[in-house]
């Protein structure tokens, strides 16, 4: 009997956890538990007292190539001392795992936990210290590149909107937003002065639940899976809109945003074009993820209805008629 193609497995913990010991220093009553799936699968190991992450991406998400760059970019965060899960070698020295899983090859690679607990609801202090260290990364990575996607009007805007076409029809009101949002925040990103906004490498994905916080509001920031090149208020800016989300009360939004941006600006000032900025570069990158969910509609098919679009648009405009974006 010859197996059926599959597009996405999931691996045994049980496999995933005597490859660990075999390839890691580890010892032999290691166990492995997978923590969740989605646009990867996320495993836990624990070795006694220790824990560690094991992220196994997904076929055909990230080449080996782009899991390098990432792992780069780790490495020199690490070397600069900053708070960040970092990538741990294997007794080779070797940072990737190859697995060949029934879809096909799949790359693996073994990060440090980072102690804490994940804080939906942050306090203000917890907020200006996320500042700080994220300003902290941008300091590392203004003005570097790394061989990975460059974020932009085609990566952020263009290519996601197509990517939604497969999934929605372009007479659908949302989608009719989207495209006129994508054309004016385009015509902003066109004419950007790059001598006042500042480049470099960046995360993307910043928010709450790529972050841990411990009791003494120690940060760590993990999930480096969407790093790239691009504005570094892209990064603020992405931060600034989950909290919106967040926080009903627009007060303490107001009042939890000023603490981050203190936060960040106490080690790296902003300059008015990159905070004028802020609105537009964060309806992009809401925009680019709708994008990312139309592209792994294996992963995230579920989210992918008519309710959800609207849902998600809806977002984006009470986002955009907050900061009344067309002053």
């Amino acid at each position: 009997m010859t197996h059926f193609p599959v597009t996405t497995s999931t691996l045994s913990a049980t496999a995933l956890g005597q490859l660990a010991i075999e390839k890691y220093t580890l010892s032999q009553n290691a166990t492995c538990q997978l923590y969740r799936t989605g646009m990867n699968h996320t495993y836990f190991i624990t070795d006694n007292d220790a824990k560690y992450v094991f992220r196994v991406y997904c076929f055909n998400w990230r080449s080996k190539s782009e899991i390098e760059e990432e792992i780069k970019l780790l490495q020199l965060l690490k070397e600069n001392q900053l708070s960040i899960s970092f990538p741990i070698a294997d007794n080779q020295g070797e940072f990737i795992q190859d697995i060949n899983a029934p879809e096909g090859l799949r790359h693996a690679v073994l990060f440090s936990f980072a102690k804490g607990d994940k804080i939906r609801f942050m306090d203000s202090k917890t907020c200006f210290s996320i500042g700080m260290l994220i300003a902290k990364i941008h300091t590392t990575t203004a003005n570097k590149s790394i061989d990975r996607i460059d974020y932009n009007v085609e990566t952020l805007l263009r290519l996601p909107y197509e990517y939604a076409k497969n999934h929605f029809l372009e007479s659908n009101t949302e989608m009719q937003f989207i495209k006129n949002q994508s054309k004016k925040i385009s015509q902003t990103f066109d004419t950007i002065d790059y001598s006042k906004v500042r480049k470099g490498i960046i995360h993307l994905d910043i928010w709450y639940d790529n972050m841990s916080v411990t009791d003494k509001n120690e940060i760590t920031i993990f999930d480096f899976d969407f790093c790239g090149n691009g504005i570094l208020v892209s990064d603020v800016a992405y931060f600034c809109k989950q909290l919106f989300h967040i926080e009903a009360d627009k007060a303490e939004y107001e009042l939890k945003k000023d603490h981050f941006l203190k936060g960040y600006q106490s080690i790296k000032p902003l300059t008015p074009e990159e905070i004028k900025l802020i609105p537009e570069a964060a309806a992009a990158i809401w925009i680019f993820y709708l994008g990312v969910q139309s592209q792994r509609f294996d992963w995230s098919n579920i989210f992918l209805t008519k309710n959800y679009l609207k849902m998600y648009v809806g977002r984006m405009q009470s986002w955009l008629s907050y900061h009344d974006t067309t002053k």
